[in-house]
């Protein structure tokens, strides 16, 4: 029998970006896009068009480097009271984005629409009609998401099953039920999306819902057993507030547990990788204790459970952690991890096997490099530079003899400012080059100084491009000694990568994720062969 279908939604650009402390920049957002497409998540709310220039470009630039199966999403509101909808400049941003699929949210909650809107509850009926009908001439697909629907339905049941009667007649393909205060728990959830399929119809029912009652994910499974078809989520379960039903327990509850079918079976196992990838995106640590990806999901320490784990997983294991990409850990004989080692060397078209010795070599110095605070789920380009050392392929491009950066503020006026000289003395092809460099940072520095002095045995360099540069204390409690971990990324103009360095010394850290930046890339171009 076919497995059901179930199309996942995800709104991390939007909704999850909304979360307190995550603050995504156009390469970020581009980043993460593509890493949905990998993973095969059918639909990617992009933002909304026209609410600010990212949002603009975003759109643009995947025009420019597309996504090979998902389809991105445009997200807006209805018209506005009194404006119609082929005049609101709101909808012509929308439109310029030039998605397939538009999704719009109405109000359902009729003291929303009377407190919030300040108008009619015929006026905001007009709006949902005018705004999916002008959308729909216009060639566009529309999926309409009913905000607040539970509250506006427990207050008026009669206008909110009107609201979405009306979108649904005027053409929407899907109608999506939205807890978007997350107050709703899971016995009612089921009530309500039964009273809906009773009286609107079962076919393209959507659920949004969020996580302020702590029952996001088992809303989304609630509403999904009584029907829906769709489930919109964020990675991680970001967003405002307390977020949002994290697709990281949604859908391996509902393809590995329920049958359904979400995303392809060779894609699920990339799932762990893609949760730690994009938390490291957006700059946020990955929660350990994170159901199904966190890294003590399927931890296990000392005791009955370790003996009984050896003896049978299934004891303490409610799934087999390599469904979904991540890995039983004995903690306090950490064991495993070689599979792990053998699929990333095979990607990079290394041929090694678990008897060869330099897996075992490889697997011991990532696991000292990880205690030391270094991640390389977001940073391949330092990993694949790892393995080539353990198997005493990586060439020696450059070595540092040594470096100084100098910072001053600057007053001028009312506004300081500062300038930051970098001095760098490296040896290269057997010459030592001295070089100096201003930047406006210690780092923008650094790299301008290095690249100076390599530029000339590397001309390759000067199109390299460090595009992102992010910082994280990993030991708060220590102080001004705390060690830090720093992610580069880094561009041809084509093909990114990232590196990462960990240190005391933020200086030194910044170093080594530059440094390991300009070696990956030179590697990828043609003057310098490629060590696999």
């Amino acid at each position: 029998m076919p497995q059901p279908k179930i199309w996942i939604y995800d709104t991390t650009l939007r909704d999850g970006a909304q979360r307190e402390g995550i603050a995504l920049s156009l390469e970020d957002k581009l980043r993460i896009a593509h890493k949905l497409d990998e993973m095969g998540i059918p639909l990617i709310e992009g933002g909304w068009p026209g609410a600010n220039p990212k949002d603009v470009q975003f759109f643009w630039k995947l025009k420019e480097n597309p996504l090979t199966q998902a389809e991105v999403v445009a997200f807006c509101s209805t018209c506005r009271p009194s404006v119609i909808a082929a005049e609101d400049r709101m909808l012509q941003g929308v439109l310029a984005a030039g998605t397939r699929w538009v999704t719009i949210f109405g109000k359902s909650w009729d003291l929303h629409v009377t407190e919030g809107l300040q108008t009619t509850q015929a006026e905001n009926l007009r709006m949902i009609k005018d705004t999916i009908e002008y959308l729909r001439s216009q060639g566009r697909k529309v999926i309409y998401d009913a905000e607040h629907w539970f509250d506006g339905y427990k207050n008026n049941p009669e206008y909110a099953r009107e609201t979405l009667k009306t979108a649904k007649e005027a053409g929407a393909e899907w109608l999506v039920l939205c807890d978007t205060n997350g107050g709703t728990l899971p016995h009612e959830i089921s009530q309500i999306v039964q009273e809906v399929v009773e009286n609107v119809g079962e076919k393209n029912l959507g659920i949004h819902t969020h996580n302020d009652s702590a029952t996001a994910v088992a809303n989304a499974i609630a509403a999904v057993r009584e029907g829906v078809q769709m489930v919109q989520g964020t990675i991680n379960g970001y967003g405002e507030r307390c977020g949002n039903a994290n697709l990281c327990s949604v859908i391996p509850n509902l393809q590995l547990k329920m049958g359904y079918s979400c995303i392809e079976e060779s894609n699920l196992q990339k799932l762990t990788s893609m949760s730690r990838a994009i938390a490291e995106i957006v700059n946020l640590a990955p929660d350990d204790h994170e159901a199904f990806v966190g890294r003590s999901a399927f931890a296990h320490k000392g005791g009955i459970h370790v003996s009984a784990v050896e003896r049978n997983p299934m004891t303490y294991e409610h799934i087999q952690p390599e469904a979904i990409g991540n890995e039983r850990r004995i903690v306090i004989s950490d064991q495993s991890g070689l599979s792990n080692v053998l699929a990333k060397a095979n990607s990079y078209g290394m041929d090694l096997n678990k008897q060869d010795p330099s897996t075992r070599k490889i697997l011991e110095r990532l696991k000292e490099l990880e205690n030391q605070g270094y991640q390389f789920e977001a940073a391949e380009a330092s990993f694949q530079l790892l393995m080539q050392t353990a198997l005493g392929q990586r060439q020696e491009l450059f070595k540092l003899k040594g470096f100084q950066v100098h910072c001053e503020l600057i007053q001028e006026g009312e506004k300081p400012y500062s300038n930051s000289v970098a001095t760098i003395k490296v040896a290269v092809k057997g010459q030592d080059m001295l070089e100096v460099a201003e930047g406006n940072g210690p780092v923008s520095a650094l790299d301008k100084a290095l690249r100076k002095a390599l530029v000339k045995f590397y001309p390759e360099i000067a199109g390299f491009n460090l595009t992102d540069y992010k910082v994280r204390i990993l030991d708060g409690g220590a102080g001004t000694a705390a060690k830090t971990r720093v992610l580069v990324e880094s561009s041809n103009g084509k093909e990114p990568w990232t590196t990462v360095g960990v240190s005391t010394n933020i200086l030194e850290a910044s170093y080594r994720a530059v440094v390991e930046g300009i070696e990956y890339g030179l590697l990828l171009q043609s003057s310098v062969k490629t060590l696999t």
